[in-house]
């Protein structure tokens, strides 16, 4: 894959597509992956990780709730990383991640993750760019070292919205009853910040690559469910997992 230019790449889904089939596809897809999960668990040889970033007003929270909420919470977990702790400060940035990996039969999902510490700790200073250089390394290196010692799959996808769509999300925010509780003045701050975070995501895509990112155009929810309910299932089916015989 070549250099990654997001202003280059569409936030909606493609002219003509059919939004009730799309829609029809995602369930058929998501009733797949309860059956898949289940395999994953009962056959336990594999573990996936799914990284979900993106902008504030990017839909983390409701693609996990519709794609990957129906499958049984107890093969599935999710992490949502916040600002770190002061005890988690007191550790190498990767501290709070690798407690975190999946183990085998399993699937975690980061909403939000170590890719926050070349992303924020960047466009506001926090992070110098040799350190960040260095840590682009060892996150390479930790992927790595899942993918060979744990046989753990990974799915990296950014929510690619557009800052007209996101501003609109977040006025929303402050009108709708059911989503005000996730109001934060700071959001239309770091909005500001958009051309950095533009500038600092492209880095972190071209230079933490290995699995490569799949970009995905969120301004319109029923594509985005779609585009990662699709990636998860075919990696699952993937796999060629088989259900375990009787024990001996």
């Amino acid at each position: 894959m070549g250099k990654i230019k997001l202003k280059e790449l569409s936030t909606r889904a493609p002219e003509g597509l059919d939004k009730k089939e799309t829609r029809e596809k995602t369930e058929k897809l998501v009733a797949e992956l309860d059956e898949l999960q289940n395999l994953l668990f009962a056959e336990g040889k594999h573990s996936v990780l799914v990284v979900i970033q993106g902008m504030d007003g990017s839909g983390k929270d409701g693609v996990i709730r519709n794609v990957l909420g129906n499958m049984n919470p107890q093969g599935v977990t999710v992490k949502s990383y916040k600002a770190p702790t002061a005890e988690e400060l007191s550790h190498d940035f990767l501290w709070r991640i690798h407690q975190y990996a999946p183990a085998r039969g399993m699937i975690q999902v980061f909403n939000r993750s170590h890719y926050e510490d070349i992303l924020i700790t960047r466009v506001h200073k926090w992070c110098d760019d040799e350190t960040a250089v260095k840590r682009m390394k060892a996150i390479n290196d930790f992927e790595q070292l899942l993918q060979e010692h744990n046989h753990t799959h990974i799915l990296k996808f950014y929510l690619h919205i557009s800052p007209e769509e996101q501003h609109e999300r977040l006025s929303e925010r402050m009108k709708d009853p059911a989503k005000m509780w996730k109001y934060n003045e700071k959001d239309f701050e770091e909005a500001k910040l958009w051309d950095v975070y533009m500038q600092m995501y492209e880095e972190c895509f071209n230079e933490c690559n290995r699995p490569e990112w799949t970009i995905v155009p969120a301004d319109q929810n029923w594509y985005k469910e779609y585009i990662i309910a699709s990636a998860v299932h075919e990696l699952l089916s993937g796999l060629g997992m088989q259900f375990p015989g009787l024990k001996k």
